[in-house]
């Protein structure tokens, strides 16, 4: 007598899958975040080198310039950035959507070391005194763009100004440098065209108050906001030496990513097609446990915000044919004891467990491989074995132990206690016991 119940179960898990798959698809496309690949974007690696002479570059420096370098990502409002320490001394930085690669790469490596010098370069105040927040693009009685700089300290710049004061013009300048180096010289420096110099104002009398302005040299509203973002942003504790770079424009990651998606969907309509021609009642479970597989890695990999990048696509269709792999596996365990003559139930019961043995040492020496090569990889080598790990671990509990319940479902209602046929196995080559 036929178990109508357990048909009634596979059938409502069977439509509740594809419900699922139907609804959370533009949920999990919307939300995805795509890797610079697919939504083009700036790529950058640098190598972090001491700012001055007895610096040590050491784990918290490289923690230290990460922070203030995500700081600096912020100006370019990029969202999801990308920044790992490679290495002891390197640091990559992925910034998916990002259009202007030069002006990525002068807020990035920037170490905004604001100075404000004499004319003989000599210090007299530097960033430290400069308020919290205290740079803001504003606007002179003109209306031309300039930035305001508040100081911590009114009476310390009252001095400073008091001193360039005292001075016969021009040696009466107070000089705002940005990122000043050992051996740069204000003669030599306000010749040219990109200079260090961003501003060189004559001072006649003491200026008592904590305001300075930087103007002039071309500012415009969005050079200006884009100054004032850096300086408040903070300083780099080191020196960045841009030994790597690509960019890929946005066309070209959206051609990509159609490309890949189209490919990846054509192999795993591939899949299906096998699993349900040669393996008939089996390869449907295993098409809908793979439906459920794919449906559960992308929610999973959204849920911990990661990032999507060509590679991890080609290791979501590469754990697609290891997941099925575990089916196949199973099935074929299963036609082998139909073939010896056994019931369809004893069958699926003896193909389970031979067959369980097998899958775990596959995907472990996988998971083994994944591992190494999250360890030691980089950049998209890390994501392909993210997605790789992830895909292992949706196969156990998809396409292991979901698909076994299923299959139980089916076989337990004794349905197809005759229709052995429905497994993929001929009358002529089962044996009589």
């Amino acid at each position: 007598m036929y178990k109508k119940g357990n048909i009634a179960i596979f059938a409502v898990i069977m439509i509740a899958t594809i419900l699922l798959a139907v609804f959370t698809a533009p949920w999990v496309v919307k939300n995805t975040n795509l890797g610079l690949d697919l939504k083009g974007g700036f790529e950058v690696l640098y190598e972090v080198q001491p700012l001055e002479d007895g610096d040590v570059i050491d784990q918290s420096a490289m923690n230290a310039t990460v922070r203030a370098i995500n700081n600096r990502v912020n100006v370019l409002g990029v969202s999801e950035p990308d920044i790992r320490i490679e290495d002891s001394n390197r640091i990559r930085v992925q910034l998916a959507g990002v259009s202007n690669q030069n002006d990525a790469r002068e807020v990035l490596s920037s170490t905004a070391q604001l100075t404000f010098r004499d004319i003989d370069d000599n210090v007299l105040l530097d960033g430290k005194d400069l308020a919290p927040r205290g740079a803001a693009l504003s606007y002179n009685q003109q209306g031309q763009p300039v930035v305001e700089l508040t100081l911590q300290s009114a009476d310390k710049f009252g001095e400073v100004t008091s001193q360039i004061a005292q001075r016969q013009p021009p040696e009466n300048r107070l000089v705002i440098w940005l990122d000043y180096e050992e051996g740069d010289t204000y003669e030599e420096e306000i010749q040219k065209e990109n200079s260090k110099i961003v501003s060189d104002a004559s001072v006649t009398s003491p200026i008592l108050s904590d305001k300075a302005i930087i103007s002039g040299g071309g500012i415009d509203a969005e050079s200006g906001q884009r100054l004032a973002d850096i300086l408040n942003a903070g300083a780099l504790p080191v020196k960045l030496e841009e030994i790597y770079s690509t960019s890929v424009s946005a066309q070209f990651g959206q051609d990509a990513l159609d490309k890949t998606v189209f490919a990846s969907l054509i192999g795993i309509a591939a899949v299906f097609f096998f699993m349900l021609f040669f393996y008939r009642l089996p390869g449907l479970v295993s098409i809908i446990t793979l439906v459920l597989y794919i449906n559960l890695i992308m929610l999973f990999f959204n849920g911990i915000n990661a990032v999507l990048t060509l590679p991890g696509i080609a290791a979501l269709v590469l754990g697609v044919g290891m997941a099925v792999d575990a089916n196949i596996i199973t099935a074929e365990r299963i036609k082998d004891e139909l073939r010896s003559g056994k019931s369809v139930l004893s069958a699926f019961r003896a193909g389970n467990r031979r067959s369980l043995s097998t899958i775990i040492d596959a995907n472990l020496t996988t998971l083994i491989s994944a591992a190494v090569l999250f360890y030691f990889g980089t950049s998209s080598v890390k994501g392909f074995a993210i997605m790789l790990m992830i895909s292992i671990a949706m196969t156990f509990i998809s396409n292991v132990f979901i698909s076994r319940y299923l299959m139980h479902l089916l076989v337990s209602s004794r349905l197809f206690d005759k229709r052995k046929g429905w497994f993929g196995v001929k009358e002529s080559e089962i044996r009589e016991l």
